[in-house]
């Protein structure tokens, strides 16, 4: 791709550390303007840079939200059970809802009641919940099976999605993150992960990302991943993907996190501006180191693994 800055970092343990933090910087900086406009935000910001907290939320600098906490939350199963155990996914997830989160979806809500209530860790295909929800904190998936096969990937990814997310667009949208994160963690570039994409839309139209910009991106899985995609695509380093990403507005802190996992995976350590790790929360930062080494050591275990 034209003025596309070459790789540096070649380490997969390296890549999906900043995979890891990229999600997180990428949450925080967007919770800032989630839910505002364009216009809202060239107003109260200029360009929003700033890991700043505030928000709807009121979030203190560098706080994360639910996108964070529920990646944690699902690397915290998957470290347990040694793999993925839609059980211990589920249990995982009402552990992390009990602890009242400052923020939380309502198809999470209700797959976690749902999965309290009955036993079962999985939710019948809805075609109503194509929301973004099992994206966003799906990155533990592609560290856990960075080696392993797309269809690995697949099962792996719909276990743990279908405990409150079943919906095919919803199935093929976070797949495909996920694959472009596995993918940029072995060292692809950039023409690589446009594969990914291109191959999502000719599967499914509706995710065409190249006919006009996506503002205000709703939670919609499909809006998501068009922003998502755009940022990534349209820029050539990290810090200019995820301030394109989060200045659209909408569900700016979800919109962030994506493009925040991928593009650290793609751009690695060198590409993670400083002054935004520094602000964030130091408490998040070392559960994201300390479970991506846990992560990587059960992904060398995997069939496969070499």
């Amino acid at each position: 791709m034209p003025g596309h800055k070459p790789i540096i970092d070649n380490n997969i343990s390296q890549r999906a550390l900043s995979a890891y933090l990229g999600l997180a910087i990428g949450d925080a900086l967007g919770a800032t303007t989630e839910f505002l406009t364009p216009n809202e935000i060239k107003v109260q910001y200029g360009v929003h840079e700033t890991i700043s907290g505030g928000g709807w939320l009121h979030l203190k600098p560098g706080q994360v939200t639910d996108d964070t906490e529920m990646s944690l939350a699902l690397g915290d199963a998957l470290i347990k059970s040694g793999g993925v155990s839609a059980k211990a996914v589920a249990e995982s997830f009402s552990d992390w809802m009990r602890s009242k989160p400052i923020d939380i979806g309502n198809t999470v809500r209700r797959g976690i009641v749902q999965f309290r209530n009955t036993g079962r860790p999985w939710v019948d295909e809805n075609e109503y919940d194509a929301g973004n929800g099992a994206c966003m904190r799906s990155l533990p998936i592609a560290i856990l099976y960075v080696n392993g096969s797309v269809d690995t990937l697949i099962v792996a990814s719909r276990t743990q999605a279908h405990t409150t997310h079943n919906n095919p667009l919803s199935d093929a949208g976070t797949e495909a993150a996920l694959e472009m994160c596995a993918a940029a963690m072995k060292g692809e570039d950039k023409s690589r992960l446009r594969e990914i994409a291109d191959r999502l839309v000719d599967n499914h139209k509706v995710f065409r990302f190249d006919n006009r910009r996506i503002e205000n991106p709703s939670g919609y899985i499909v809006e998501t991943l068009q922003a998502v995609f755009q940022a990534i695509f349209d820029n050539d380093d990290f810090e200019s993907t995820l301030i394109d990403v989060v200045n659209r507005g909408g569900d700016a802190d979800t919109t962030g996190a994506i493009a925040g996992m991928v593009a650290g995976a793609l751009y690695g350590q060198s590409g993670v501006p400083k002054k935004w790790l520094k602000r964030l929360d130091p408490f998040i930062v070392n559960r994201c180191k300390s479970q991506t080494d846990e992560l990587l050591k059960l992904a060398a275990e995997q069939p496969g693994a070499g």
